[in-house]
């Protein structure tokens, strides 16, 4: 896999950042002065980067989300009558899991920033890995119970933290196309678990244990494996990663002061900079927008198969998920590169919410099982890109390390609590065509549209007063600015102490 990086700009798109005539970089602000970087090639630089870090992640991301999601194949292999456990008591199972999930989000990703990567994260996938096989060796509903809290606790580490760890290595316009390839997993799982579903399936029997047990048990077995590598494998920030010489992580930390990320050189942790993620209007309103987007997500997840399921065999419902998956893939990954190129991941996406709303307008009204189906290509068309894009959009308007961190770590949790609403939408007592489900969902998809809208109009109308200087700061030595709005030594103290909310940083709409 290779992407390509854009030459250096302080000015892209959305993404601008104005700084007085270079004078920030000069005030200070440069990384490894006396460091020669004018043999490094930059393009080569970033495909070397992309090689060590994406492909293993978006597997490692792969593995996160079959585990999570393999229990709704293994529903359809007769486990709630094996393990004697009621349609209330499979969907308290289901739910459970993202309250430990949403939990455990904002502390692992205050613990990953702390401590290196490869080792926070090899050491959650050992331990989830262990739970899924557990999960495979219970006999009851508490059993099952229990080890899907373990299983969201352990989980909860690697979407947050991979999402910030790629945040603290590429720049504002690079990083929406990683963020989809890495998410695209989720989409590749779902059309590798219903296929590896059936193959395991046929071990039914095999050692005592029914299909549905050894789904859990091979996969989370494969996960062991993966998170014990990956030690070895996973690179950790690029202040101090090993693959890069000196003057090679010199220019990816150049650039990325380049790009408005100014604590990319190292920022020490302070209460004030979490006490920022914690009280801005920012944060909580990309909360809603991204629980507009992850329930209806989880929903579909969790419940395709049983979605498709009217009329088909368990096998062949499986069968009919794969081409689903492989078009919110292509989708996914399309989107990611065109809000890179284009900006404006906002009207991204609004359009996309749109068109998974007409999916499931049609899902509410059919009756007919060739329409439905038809219908959940333009859902997952429409729900799965809106993930990364928005990770990616709220990634772009937080500037410091640590906010950032938690401010990730928040919406994400917030938008994952929601899963436990999506698990229990669909009832049983609904089937085959779920109308209660698909309403909920579609409320949940208008009410990301509506702060998507007012997200993006936010944005906009402070970029345009920081156009007109009324956030301008008074730094000594130069004329204008405002005492409300502070005042500073250099524009580089200015641009450093306030992060995103300094004068010259634009948000990206």
């Amino acid at each position: 896999m290779t992407l390509s990086s854009p030459s250096p700009s302080i000015s892209e798109k959305d993404d601008v950042v104005h700084v007085e005539d270079g004078k920030a970089a000069a005030e200070g602000g440069l990384y490894n002065p006396h460091i020669d970087v004018s043999g490094i090639d930059e393009r080569a630089l970033m495909r070397k980067v992309d090689m060590r870090t994406i492909p293993w992640l978006s597997f490692l991301y792969l593995l996160c989300f079959l585990d999570r999601t393999s229990i709704g194949n293994a529903k359809l292999y007769n486990m709630e009558a094996e393990l004697g456990i009621t349609d209330t008591q499979y969907l308290i199972c289901l739910t459970i899991f993202f309250i430990s999930y949403a939990l455990f989000e904002v502390p692992s990703n205050v613990v990953l920033k702390r401590l290196k990567p490869s080792v926070w994260l090899s050491m959650l996938m050992v331990l989830w890995g262990i739970m899924m096989t557990v999960q495979g060796l219970v006999h009851n509903y508490s059993g099952l119970l229990v080890m899907r809290w373990m299983l969201g606790a352990f989980e909860a580490g690697l979407f947050p933290g991979v999402t910030y760890y790629l945040s603290c290595w590429y720049k504002r316009s690079e990083f929406g196309i990683r963020a989809a390839i890495f998410f695209s997993a989720a989409t590749i799982s779902g059309a590798f678990g219903g296929l590896l579903a059936v193959g395991i399936a046929k071990m039914n029997g095999l050692g005592g244990k029914p299909a549905w047990a050894w789904i859990f048990i091979i996969e989370g077995l494969v996960t062991v494996v993966a998170g014990a590598v990956s030690y070895w494998i996973i690179v950790d920030f690029p202040d101090n990663a090993t693959f890069l010489t000196e003057a090679e992580r010199t220019v990816v930390i150049r650039r990325l002061q380049g790009d408005a990320q100014f604590s990319a050189a190292g920022e020490k942790m302070q209460w004030r900079h979490i006490k920022k993620a914690l009280t801005e209007w920012k944060t909580y309103l990309a909360m809603i927008v991204y629980a507009g987007i992850d329930m209806p997500l989880y929903a579909f997840a969790l419940f395709l198969p049983s979605i498709i399921n009217h009329g088909y065999s368990a096998t062949k419902a499986n069968l009919l998920t794969v081409p689903v998956y492989a078009l919110a893939c292509i989708s996914t990954c399309l989107v990611g590169f065109l809000a890179d190129r284009y900006g404006n991941r906002g009207m991204f996406n609004f359009i996309l919410l749109s068109i998974a709303a007409v999916g499931y307008i049609i899902l509410i009204v059919s009756r007919d099982a060739a329409l439905s189906y038809f219908a959940v290509f333009l859902s997952a068309c429409g729900i799965y890109p809106c993930i990364p894009n928005t990770v990616a959009w709220m990634s772009n308007n937080s500037e410091g390390t640590y906010k950032r961190s938690v401010a990730l770590a928040m919406v994400i949790s917030w938008g994952n609590l929601q899963g436990a609403v999506s698990s229990n939408v669909y009832r049983a007592n609904q089937t085959p065509w779920y109308p209660l489900g698909h309403e909920l969902v579609l409320m949940y998809i208008g009410t990301g549209l509506i702060a998507t809208a007012t997200f993006r109009f936010l944005l906009k109308r402070e970029n345009a007063r920081r156009d007109r200087g009324e956030r301008d700061e008074i730094i000594e030595g130069h004329e204008g600015g405002f005492e409300v709005n502070g005042r500073f030594a250099s524009v580089d103290d200015a641009r450093r102490e306030k992060g995103d909310e300094w004068s010259g940083y634009r948000y990206t709409l």
